[in-house]
């Protein structure tokens, strides 16, 4: 009876463990998931096929500010697998550099909101915002 008891104690610890797990992961995926929704209406921009729109664009780079400050949180050495991540091994591998992507595309961003004013401005700094996305999805995500 006791190797039950212990047993079944053992699952339900490897149950909520897991069910953290998950919950890091998700929480990742949804600031993932804001950074793509507010992405979206920025390459059109760039490319003048809608008029620049300040307050959209400064839209977006506060919601990478914000998700900047909580991403590097949620990469424990535990989240690694699971829960359809597309998280690569490299970011536990070069955890330092990952996290100073965090930190650059949080900078970058929060200077873009100042200097962005118009569509020239927006034109000459937005790819550079942009650009931190693309170099981290290089080297620390995995294709689809």
């Amino acid at each position: 009876m006791r190797n039950v008891m212990i047993v079944t104690a053992l699952c339900g610890f490897a149950t909520v463990a897991l069910a953290q797990n998950v919950a890091v992961i998700e929480q990742r995926q949804q600031i993932y998931k804001g950074f793509g929704e507010a992405t979206k209406p920025i390459g059109p921009m760039l490319k003048g096929d809608v008029p620049f729109d300040a307050a959209v664009v400064k839209k977006a780079l506060s919601t990478y500010v914000e998700g900047t400050k909580k991403l590097p949180d949620l990469f424990p050495d535990d989240t690694k697998t699971g829960h359809d991540t597309e998280a690569l091994p490299a970011i536990w591998q070069k955890k330092d550099e990952f996290v100073g992507r965090f930190k650059k595309l949080g900078d970058d961003a929060q200077a873009a909101m100042t200097t962005i004013t118009d569509q020239a401005s927006f034109v000459a700094t937005m790819p550079k915002v942009v650009g931190d996305c693309a170099a981290c999805h290089k080297e620390f995500r995995a294709k689809k």
